[in-house]
């Protein structure tokens, strides 16, 4: 279950990173940067949700705390991903990286983490179970 659930999680990264090349090359130019964060955030957490609606089916926890573990690992390894690539490979600076959890300023990405680690669990009890 956990190398499925891995697997799911890459394929949400893809997802994500094409709504990240979406916000750059449509969004921001269209609607400003922060309007553009905005509509982009809630885009990612539609687009986790939905994602996870056919994940679930095919990594198949057998309970609800398998769910939550699922919810715990996809946060980890975005949270990783986000510090370690964000900061190594992208060359983004911590406090830019940090910049996104000020929700003083509007920046809601803190919304995604949510969506992430409860994505699981609320797909798990949306869906039917299996005869």
């Amino acid at each position: 279950m956990l190398a499925r659930a891995g697997l799911g999680w890459l394929a949400i990264l893809l997802l994500a990173i094409v709504n990240g090349a979406l916000r750059q090359a449509v969004l921001i130019p269209r609607i400003g940067e922060r309007a553009g964060h905005v509509v982009s955030t809630l885009l990612l957490c539609a687009i986790i949700l939905g994602a996870t609606w056919p994940l679930l089916s095919w990594i198949r926890p057998a309970a609800a705390r398998d769910a939550w573990g699922i919810g715990a690992l996809w946060l980890g390894l975005t949270v990783a991903f986000e510090f370690v690539a964000g900061h190594y490979a992208f060359g983004n600076s911590w406090e830019t990286l940090l910049a996104d959890y000020d929700v003083a300023q509007g920046r809601i990405w803190i919304l995604v983490l949510v969506t992430t680690v409860l994505a699981p669990v609320l797909v798990r009890a949306w869906q039917p179970s299996p005869p």
